[in-house]
């Protein structure tokens, strides 16, 4: 699975348009992978030596979650519009495949699965 081979993919993974999505997500960076190092960020605000800074770190986290948010729709509104174009005989849920994006693009890099096959920069699929 982790190697990408469809036979082993479970079946929301599986297919030609899921495997052009998670390329078209691992090729750029997403404000949506900080959200994990954001929470604990917001978790070490907590702590009783910094209650100066903890509104500043919270206004903080909140501008990257509503930034991210907009960024995961544009991108999966984007990776829809060119799934459709590039293969043109499937019918692709919008919203199923908008989501798949905007799952992938949130999970940490080196925890996808399955694993990346391109790398941040590199030319879209």
């Amino acid at each position: 699975m982790l190697a990408g081979d469809d036979r082993s993919l479970p079946p929301r993974d599986r297919g030609p348009v899921k495997t052009f999505a998670r390329d078209m997500v691992d090729s750029r960076r997403n404000l949506a992978g900080l959200l994990m190092p954001l929470a604990g960020l917001l978790f070490v605000s907590l702590v009783p030596p910094f209650p100066q800074w903890h509104n500043l770190i919270n206004l903080f986290v909140v501008i990257m979650l509503v930034a991210a948010a907009a960024q995961s729709v544009l991108l999966g509104v984007r990776v829809t519009k060119q799934a459709r174009r590039r293969f043109p005989d499937q019918r692709i849920n919008g919203l199923v495949l908008g989501w798949y994006v905007f799952i992938r693009s949130s999970q940490i890099r080196m925890l996808r699965a399955p694993k990346t096959r391109v790398r941040p920069g590199d030319d879209k699929p």
